[in-house]
C-alpha cells in the first residue's frame, strides 16, 4: 500500500525538554492507525506534529524528517496553511464555533475562497452527510451549534474538518468526553471515513483502539515502543512492556 505519512528519526522539543525521541513510523493511505500509551508519553505531541500545530507554541523545534506524500513538511518554504487544509483535526473536546450549524461548516469553505452560495450549500450538506449528521440536523441548520448534544457537536466538528476536503484526519481522543452511544457512532463513522481518508487517532481507550484501528502504535516516554497489526499487538505483543500496558498493569 502507498505510504501517506512517514516519520524518520523524528525528534521534537519543548524548549530543553525532549517530547519525542527518534520516532520512525510509516502510515499507509486510507488506513486507521491508533496511538496508545500512558498520559504524557507523546501521543498528542506526535499527532500535532503531523499538521505542525505545535508551531504555535514558543520555543518548540523539530529534528529529523516528517514526510507527507514524500515531501518533508518541516522543510523551509512549506505552506503551513495549505498543509493544515490537507490535514484536518478533531480535538478531545468538541469546539463548535458560536455560530449556526450551517455557518460552522461554511466558515472553513469561505476562508478558503469558496463563496458561491450554491457550492457552499452543497458542500455543507455533503460534509454533514459524510459525518452521519445530516438527517439529525437538516431541518435546523440555522440553529446554534450549541443546541446540539455532545456527540452531535463532535460529529459537527468532524463535518467541519471534512468540508475543506482534507486527505488526512487527525483525531485526538475524539470520544473521551462522550457516552457509549455517541462513542459507538463516532467509531462507526471512522470505519466509513477510512475509505476516503487516512486517519490517525490517539486514544486512551484500549478497546477503542482494538475496534477501530488496523495498526496500532504504542508510545512510552516519548519513544515508539512497538508498531504493528492491531490484532497481533493486542494478542501477541512483541515486547513485555507493551503487554504490561495493554493488560492494565500500569498506565
Amino acid at each position: 500500500m502507498e505510504i501517506k505519512i512517514k516519520a524518520e528519526h523524528f525528534n521534537f522539543f519543548y524548549g530543553a525538554e525532549q517530547a519525542l525521541k527518534e520516532i520512525s513510523i510509516e502510515i499507509r493511505r486510507n488506513e486507521v492507525v491508533g496511538i496508545i500509551g500512558p498520559s504524557g508519553c507523546g501521543k498528542s505531541t506526535f499527532l500535532r506534529c503531523i499538521n505542525r500545530m505545535n508551531d504555535i507554541i514558543a520555543g518548540t523545534r523539530a529534528e529529523g524528517t516528517m514526510l507527507m506524500d514524500g515531501t518533508d513538511i518541516y522543510e523551509k518554504g512549506i505552506d503551513v496553511v495549505e498543509l493544515r487544509r490537507k490535514v484536518g483535526m478533531v480535538f478531545q473536546k468538541s469546539n463548535p464555533f458560536p455560530k449556526s450549524i450551517f455557518d460552522n461548516i461554511a466558515y472553513g469553505l469561505r476562508i478558503n475562497g469558496i463563496t458561491d452560495k450554491r457550492t457552499v450549500t452543497e458542500k455543507v450538506e455533503k460534509s454533514l452527510r459524510d459525518a452521519a449528521l445530516w438527517e439529525e440536523v437538516k431541518d435546523r441548520l440555522a440553529h446554534s451549534a450549541f443546541d446540539l448534544s455532545g456527540g452531535q457537536q463532535q460529529r459537527l466538528c468532524i463535518a467541519r474538518a471534512l468540508a475543506v476536503e482534507p486527505e488526512v484526519l487527525l483525531m485526538d481522543e475524539p470520544a473521551s468526553a462522550l457516552d457509549p452511544t455517541a462513542t459507538a457512532k463516532i467509531e462507526e463513522l471512522i470505519q466509513e471515513l477510512k475509505r476516503d481518508y487516512t486517519i490517525v487517532i490517539v486514544t486512551h481507550n484500549m478497546q477503542q483502539a482494538a475496534r477501530v484501528s488496523e495498526r496500532t502504535a504504542f508510545f512510552m516516554l516519548g519513544e515508539l515502543i512497538e508498531f504493528g497489526d492491531t490484532g497481533t499487538m493486542f494478542t501477541k505483543p512483541a515486547k513485555a512492556i507493551t503487554e504490561e500496558y495493554i493488560t492494565g498493569r500500569f498506565g
